[in-house]
């Protein structure tokens, strides 16, 4: 398999995993919030600043936002995984 069609396989793949990834996402509070509501403290928590608040982009409503929110995570995990690989490679 040449380089581009397994660029291609591997981005469709990437793609189809996000998506479906969005879609059955839950709403209910991840492990730690669960455990802060329990135990009665999820109150006295500060909203902190974030680039993607609560999963989802800013200013872009509905399902598309956490979908985009999805691309642009693993993008950014891709582009750090391929940061260190390439230091490996120049390194080793």
């Amino acid at each position: 398999m040449t380089r581009f069609p397994r660029l291609a396989l591997t981005a469709a793949v990437v793609l189809a995993l996000v998506l479906a990834g969005a879609f059955l996402a839950s709403d209910r509070p991840d492990g730690l919030e669960r455990t802060a509501e329990d135990l009665g403290f999820a109150d006295a928590a500060r909203p902190q600043p974030a680039l993607l608040p609560d999963y989802t982009v800013p200013g872009i409503a509905g399902g598309g936002s956490t979908v985009l929110a999805g691309l642009l995570g693993a993008g950014v995990c891709l582009a750090v995984a391929a940061g260190i690989a390439a230091l490996a490679r120049r390194t080793g």
